[in-house]
């Protein structure tokens, strides 16, 4: 028997019908298989929580939020009914979701009269979404004879230092999480992306977190396998709306995955596999609306194939830095500035590149961080070390990726001979030593083109130039 742990997203679970349907597909893997379910919020709900914090913030009225929090209400209910045969635990589930949604209209209401919406408060009111979502999904499971209960994340033992929004769990949540969750009874429920802190405040993983919170239960019990459902049919070679030819990757390894995750994949966590990386634990992303496809599999060691390239990737959520001056040559610790400077504004560097000359030094931040990113920089250097910092919004990283690269000749040389044959201008460049990737910026208006161009180059749909 194997013990799995599976997260569903939002898409799997968007209505009452669709949480039925995983509730069927649960249930016949329950029977060879020890399973814990971590769920995300129904499709679209913490995108909306979310929106109207902030309108409530910034002038909002009371009786938009009793407005917004009926339809909330009248969208779980709904779901419940739609996907719970049995009245009584329909009528359990309606008991939870009000309250809950009670709570959350106190918080609503309470932002509008200060006009404030604190990280504290953000990581409460993005929550419910997986809160509503929870007891839903787990009805279901018991009104087809499975026995079940839900869990907060917190309730489950995960423990997270902060800060809100992106908090990280403590060494001690995986010890907590097996004496809680172990023995597995039935099939728990578990909400994904929040946690709480030791002072027992709700705290959040993150945007796409719900892959993290299983990776996380996955490492502390011990799981064979952890399983990601998604609407996609697994890891493909690239976003099949730039190209529709983009194809199912069977196998990769978790660094490729790592590589793909944080250069724009959007199937995957950057996160995500970090515990399952730490207990070696394979990882399967499925497609929950063709659930006998294999998909795709993450493993532990780099899986050779015929092409040195698995993957081409775009993040559209890139801006570029640049730091430029004479006075910079021979001038010893001025990279060490920058980094230290960004650090202390809490700015996530995503790549960086130097000339020898030392007149330059490029950084690639996420967009949303850029102005915070100037700011700093700015304020560290004089006018004498540093003449000029300047910042383009209009760009995407492009990456390729593979462990295949590694030691093969010419990859580099291929990658920009068709971005020259495309006519696409690269106004940066980055490759670790690891050599599993090699990323590069080009302008916005030129990024589609470019990994259409790659996509076709190594041959990922089967055509190669």
């Amino acid at each position: 028997m194997a013990r799995l742990v599976m997260k569903f997203g939002g898409s799997s679970i968007a209505d009452g019908t669709k949480i039925r349907d995983v509730g069927r597909l649960v249930k016949s893997l329950s029977g060879e298989n020890e399973i814990v379910l971590v769920t995300s919020a129904l499709g679209g709900v913490t995108d909306e929580l979310l929106e109207c914090a902030r309108t409530s913030a910034s002038g909002g009225k009371v009786e938009d939020v009793t407005a917004f929090v009926d339809r909330l209400s009248k969208r779980h209910n709904q779901a419940a009914m739609e996907a719970i045969k049995d009245s009584l635990i329909v009528k359990e589930v309606i008991r939870i979701t009000t309250q809950k949604l009670s709570e959350l209209e106190k918080t609503y209401t309470g932002i509008c009269y200060l006009g404030e919406l604190t990280p504290r408060s953000v990581d409460y009111i993005s929550s419910h979404g997986e809160q509503m979502a929870a007891p839903i999904l787990s009805g279901v499971l018991r009104d087809m004879g499975l026995v079940s209960r839900y869990y907060t994340g917190g309730e489950a033992g995960i423990i997270t230092t902060g800060p809100h929004g992106s908090a990280r769990p403590l060494e001690k949540t995986y010890e907590l999480i097996n004496q809680r969750l172990m023995p597995i009874e039935g099939v728990p429920v578990v909400t994904g992306f929040i946690a709480e802190d030791e002072a027992g405040n709700i705290t959040t993983l993150g945007r796409g977190g719900s892959d993290f919170t299983a990776s996380i239960i996955g490492a502390a019990i011990g799981a064979d396998e952890i399983w990601f459902w998604k609407d996609t049919s697994g890891v493909l070679t690239t976003d099949p709306r730039i190209v529709p030819r983009a194809k199912n990757i069977p196998l990769i390894s978790y660094r490729e995955a790592m590589e793909m995750s944080y250069f724009g994949a959007k199937v995957l966590h950057p996160r995500a596999i970090e515990p399952a990386i730490r207990n070696g634990i394979p990882v399967r992303v499925k497609c929950t609306f063709d659930p006998d496809y294999p998909g795709t599999l993450i493993v532990k060691d780099d899986v050779p194939t015929e092409g040195v390239i698995k993957a081409v990737t775009i993040s559209e959520n890139a801006a570029l830095l640049n730091i430029s001056g004479a006075g910079m040559i021979g001038t010893r610790g001025v990279a060490a500035r920058a980094f230290s400077a960004l650090a202390d504004a809490g700015v996530n560097i995503v790549m960086i590149s130097q000339g020898s000359s030392e007149a330059n030094i490029s950084i690639v931040v996420e967009d949303p961080q850029l102005d915070v990113a100037e700011i700093a920089l700015r304020a560290e250097f004089p006018t004498d070390v540093v003449r000029d910092i300047s910042h383009n919004r209009n760009v995407c990283t492009v990456a390729v990726v593979g462990a295949g690269m590694a030691g093969t000749p010419g990859v580099a040389g291929r990658v920009f001979s068709a971005m020259g044959r495309a006519k696409v201008n690269v106004v940066m460049i980055s490759q670790g030593s690891s050599e599993h990737n090699i990323s590069f910026v080009v302008s916005a208006e030129d990024a589609k083109r470019a990994a259409q161009e790659l996509h076709k180059e190594f041959g990922l749909d089967g055509e190669e130039a």
